[in-house]
């Protein structure tokens, strides 16, 4: 017998509330069960741990801290990491005629003040090389960033040493004991982010390793910050040769099986057909850290998402927000933390961009029109402190303090190019989603009394703003009128609110119709 039935005319979205047990199995074929009684754990909050940025220079810039602001307060990234921090675009390095070492953070120091200004930490990568203290021309980006070793070590050193000094001296030690000091980007891809070899970059990482810790043992160094899951039990081989320190282990992965790079999207990528590719090589990852002699080092993906390229419309789809939640689920607990790449379409490694929906990495884009994968890490920065038990393996049902419940679960079907179909063609245009089994939510233990449901929802033209765009005929430019549409279309505001009352049975149930690569947020709070 159904008790309460609401409508929503604009998404097509309906649900009930307190529906006898057999009722909604005879409707539904998945059934997400949770008790507040049974507490799985604290809940690992890996997800928002770190985020990505472009470059170091970009963080200087009003728009760019605008959005690091909003993302740090609707998802609650704790750590920040970028490339760049000493290319010459931050002017940090120079020498006089006689070949003396100048040093100049009022740049670094702008940057890292706005970051501690707002509680986000940075995770230093160190690179790239200033060109006054490189080896060669060897260059990446529009903004070239230097990829050759240093020319001089010693002078490398003392650049590294005065800079972290300068940060214990700013900010305190206390405060920079907190931070990662990661060295280098990608060093694996040689001649693309660094000129040398294996034997060059542990070289680098020895110096600059060691370099860090006589500043201060209690600051925590890593790497190898390599593309692909490389060269983790070589680096760690290494550090225990040749008695380098080393704190956690980084690298980086995407889910895209061919293309590189293609920055400019004419070269194409394709989804790899192993939907859980990424959870699946995080997994190995630790398990290399594992069986290794240094087993508790910390890993952390300082990398990650669908695709490496930021020319991938995929980025912009509503397929993303369910991509990055069925990652989190499977490797959020193998992790220290994955950092995904990036809160912001600001990210000019192959210039400014010329549309303002282009398939850029970011959650917003330059407007500040917010993405349906930007709803994934609200949905996620909602949930609350204590995760419940639950077998479902697209969903995380959690309380907080006060027996307030969030619900948050998924579908994501992997709708793959074929062979003949890359995803700069596949993901361009309008993909309707596909029909799904109902999915029927089953809550014990509360307590009898009255409960306010929010039901939050992205996907196929749900908080899809590249859905109201494509509708647009895909202007090369938003004027404000369009810019402001879109934001009312996608503002992420509830798509139904309901009170309910719990018998003293302290049994709620309600069910949700689902489409493929859904995304719904539940908030269920107890009226005091």
């Amino acid at each position: 017998m159904l008790k309460n039935i609401i409508t929503l005319a604009a998404t097509a979205l309906c649900f009930t509330l307190n529906v006898q047990s057999q009722t909604i199995q005879a409707q539904a074929n998945r059934i997400i069960t949770a008790d507040l009684k049974n507490v799985k754990g604290e809940l690992n909050r890996s997800y928002n741990f770190c985020v990505g940025a472009g470059r170091a220079n970009e963080g200087l810039r009003a728009d760019w801290q605008r959005q690091l602001r909003q993302a740090k307060r609707d998802c609650g990234f704790r750590y920040l990491r970028f490339h760049g921090l000493l290319s010459d675009d931050m002017g940090v390095y120079k020498e006089d005629k006689a070949g003396n070492s100048i040093y100049n953070w009022q740049y670094i120091d702008e940057l890292f003040d706005y970051l501690l200004s707002i509680d986000v930490k940075p995770f230093v990568e160190l690179g790239f090389m200033p060109d006054a203290l490189a080896s060669g021309k060897q260059t990446i980006f529009w903004w070239k960033g230097n990829i050759t070793p240093p020319k001089d070590y010693a002078k490398w050193n003392n650049l590294i040493k005065h800079l972290v000094e300068h940060w214990g001296e700013r900010y305190g030690k206390v405060e920079v004991a907190k931070w990662y000091f990661e060295v280098w980007n990608e060093p694996n891809l040689k001649n693309l982010f660094f000129s040398g070899d294996q034997s060059d970059y542990f070289k680098l990482y020895k110096e600059t390793a060691k370099t860090i810790k006589e500043v201060s043992p209690t600051y925590r160094v890593g790497g190898p910050a390599t593309a692909g899951n490389a060269w983790i039990p070589e680096t760690i081989n290494f550090c225990l040769e040749t008695k380098t320190p080393i704190d956690f282990i980084s690298t980086h992965d995407y889910g895209v099986k061919q293309g590189f790079l293609d920055a400019t999207g004419t070269a194409g990528t394709v989804l790899n057909a192993n939907k859980n590719i990424v959870p699946d090589d995080m997994a190995k990852s630790r398990q290399q850290i594992a069986t290794s002699k240094m087993p508790k080092l910390e890993l952390h993906y300082t990398e990650w998402s669908s695709s490496y390229t930021p020319s991938d419309p995929i980025h912009d789809s509503y397929h993303e927000a369910a991509y990055i939640l069925n990652t989190i689920k499977r490797a959020g607990n193998v992790v220290n933390s994955l950092s995904y790449w990036t809160f912001t379409d600001i990210f000019e490694e192959a210039g400014p961009r010329m549309t303002p929906f282009h398939g850029g990495f970011g959650l917003m884009n330059y407007q500040d029109i917010k993405k349906p994968a930007y709803y994934a890490f609200q949905y996620l920065n909602k949930l609350g402190s204590k995760e419940l038990a639950n077998s479902d393996s697209s969903s995380i049902i959690c309380a907080d303090k006060n027996g307030n419940i969030q619900a948050l679960f998924w579908d994501y079907t992997l709708d793959q190019p074929k062979d003949s179909v890359n995803n700069q063609v596949f993901y361009k245009r309008d993909i309707p989603a596909k029909a799904k089994p109902a999915v029927a939510l089953k809550l014990k233990g509360l307590t009898a009394g009255k409960y306010k449901i929010d039901v939050y929802q992205t996907g196929y033209r749900v908080n899809d703003a590249y859905a109201v765009y494509l509708n647009m005929r895909s202007p090369s430019q938003l004027n404000r009128q369009q810019v402001a549409e879109i934001k009312q279309k996608t503002n992420g505001s509830p798509a139904a609110s309901t009170v309910v009352t719990v018998t003293s049975s302290g049994l709620m149930e309600k069910m949700l119709p689902m489409r493929s690569n859904d995304v719904y947020f539940l908030s269920i709070n107890k009226i005091k």
